[in-house]
């Protein structure tokens, strides 16, 4: 810690007294003099303490940041260098301390958050494995504050389990749980046509399908726990089920609105007619893995080749009037320089390309444990943007998310103008109330197909776009104010709005070494399972060093 000092007139017995003012008050320092006799006066207005050990006194005010220390030995001048030193090496906590979990064990471990010269970490300590940290935040600590602004109020949680066990173990979700879902993963199979080295869930060719009844009870539990939640089918690979299109119906059956298919696109590219199939059947939207534009990316990440059937996939949602969402995992030293890329080759296929969703890597499934200490924090990936992107993206465009917790997330919203340019959408005030549903009904609008957009229809318009849409939001979550969009009527504006509207959002999964229980209880992403209900992604996906898991 820093600290400031002078050499002060004798208030011991000797006169070596010099005085500190550090950033921490004398109860924090008391109890990090481990090996002093620390005594508490608490007969006065303000209460002090005393510390004695050795040649070395210190005294001060417990609710002051301003101690005195004495050094009465014979070496004191090495001793005040040593002491000095000590405290140089303290780390200051930026908040109260929370809770994490150990990589190794998974057992829950108090855990504090620190500045350094590189930025904020994750510290934490297990009596058995040792001490972890993580770097959380690249910047300073008041960039770090200034984003956490944007927390909203928690909301309640319809029919939660009571909490038994503590949290993370108790999900479905539990009591304490403090946001609805926005969307929700159903994990139709374990297969998967690929055997990507990233992948979260562990998935291969040897996985086996989910029974379609249990994904109708699965389904029907949803419903019955607020849903219709944006619903994810996922894997796995979805597309090797040769019953996904049943799967579909079967949700529109029971209430669902909007379905993703989280996908590599393999077969999307390969089999004609294959996407009119599933647009046909009731899908809103595909989420397709995309992690550059080079093949040596997809080498690295997914084992082979794949940009050209990246390509061709889009083509085919294209064709079959799916929107897309091009969904890159961000891995430091494999595809950093590829981030603008995708931004501009996204700009260049709408309005088939509805958004742009990076995942920079998180440590689970497959690839469990961090190659070195270096992460992909927000702000790096704000910077990759701007860097990247010849001056259409700034890293100031961005917040985090309202509804969820905003160390999790960034978003902004950019209108494609008649000459090409990209035009941020002002950022709409969340609702402190509603907010997971108010997302929920953003990422349906914005990532459906543009024949899908709910502005098409006219008895939807004034709700979600307003009377006065030119003057205040539109369906896409922005100010409409000061876009130059040349439409004769209000259909034509609300149709133009949902064509040249291009979401840039990602989302940072914790894994076993950043995960804060605070952040996780208001997770909006979701794993149903048939065994626990409703697990929040990052726990569900959590892995340990040496590949154990709490829920899969």
């Amino acid at each position: 810690m820093k600290f400031k000092w002078k050499k002060t007139e004798n208030c011991f017995a000797e006169a070596r007294t010099y005085e500190y003012e550090l950033p921490i008050t004398g109860q924090e320092l008391s109890v990090r003099l481990e090996g002093f006799e620390v005594k508490e006066n608490h007969s006065f207005r303000r209460p002090v303490f005393s510390a004695k050990k050795g040649g070395l006194e210190v005294k001060g005010i417990l609710k002051e940041k301003v101690v005195k220390i004495n050094y009465t030995a014979d070496n004191w001048e090495t001793e005040k260098e040593q002491m000095e030193k000590w405290m140089e090496d303290q780390e200051i906590y930026i908040s109260e301390p929370g809770e994490s979990i150990c990589p190794q064990c998974l057992k829950v471990l108090p855990a504090g958050k620190v500045e350094r010269e590189d930025g904020i970490y994750l510290v934490k300590e297990c009596p058995e494995h040792g001490k972890f940290e993580a770097l959380i935040w690249e910047g300073s600590l008041e960039s770090y504050q200034a984003w956490g602004k944007t927390i909203l109020p928690p909301d309640s949680v319809p029919a939660a389990l009571p909490q038994k066990k503590g949290c993370p173990l108790d999900c479905g979700l539990c009591e304490n749980h403090q946001r609805r879902g926005c969307c929700v993963l159903l994990e139709v199979t374990g297969r998967c046509n690929l055997q990507c080295p990233t992948c979260f869930a562990g998935s291969g060719p040897k996985g086996r399908d989910v029974p379609f009844e249990e994904l109708e009870k699965q389904m029907r539990y949803l419903m019955e726990h607020g849903g219709p939640f944006n619903l994810q089918l996922s894997g796995g690979e979805p597309t090797v089920r040769e019953d996904l299109e049943d799967i579909l119906r079967l949700g529109k059956d029971l209430g669902f609105t909007f379905f993703q298919l989280n996908t590599n696109g393999i077969r999307l590219a390969e089999e004609p007619g294959y996407a009119e199939k599933l647009k046909k059947a009731g899908l809103s939207c595909v989420f397709l893995q995309f992690d550059g534009l080079k093949d040596s990316v997809y080498q690295v990440l997914r084992g082979r080749p794949l940009l050209e059937i990246k390509k061709k996939a889009i083509d085919a949602c294209e064709k079959a009037g799916l929107g897309v969402v091009l969904v890159p995992v961000i891995a430091p030293g494999v595809n950093e320089d590829q981030t603008g890329d995708i931004l501009l080759y996204a700009k260049s296929r709408m309005p088939a390309v509805r958004g742009v969703h990076f995942q920079p890597v998180s440590y689970f499934g497959r690839c469990s444990e961090p190659a070195g200490s270096y992460r992909i924090t927000i702000p790096k990936m704000l910077a990759l943007m701007e860097d990247q992107t010849e001056g259409w993206i700034h890293a100031g465009d961005f917040t985090g998310g309202g509804a969820t917790n905003p160390y999790c997330t960034f978003q902004a919203n950019y209108l494609k103008q008649k000459d090409g340019s990209m035009k941020l959408l002002a950022h709409g005030e969340p609702r402190a109330s509603g907010a997971s549903e108010q997302a929920r009904d953003f990422v349906a609008r914005q990532w459906s197909g543009t024949d899908d957009c709910c502005c098409q229809e006219a008895d939807q318009k004034a709700s979600c776009c307003g009377e006065k849409p030119r003057e205040e939001t539109c369906c896409c979550g922005g100010s409409t104010a000061g876009l130059t969009l040349d439409t004769s009527s209000l259909d034509e504006f609300l149709e133009e709005m949902h064509r040249n509207t291009l979401a840039v959002s990602g989302m940072l999964f914790q894994d076993a070494w950043n995960l804060e229980l605070d952040r996780l209880r208001r997770c909006y992403i979701l794993e149903t399972d048939s065994r626990y209900g409703m697990v929040p992604f990052c726990i569900y996906n959590l892995t340990g060093s040496d590949g154990r898991t709490l829920y899969r």
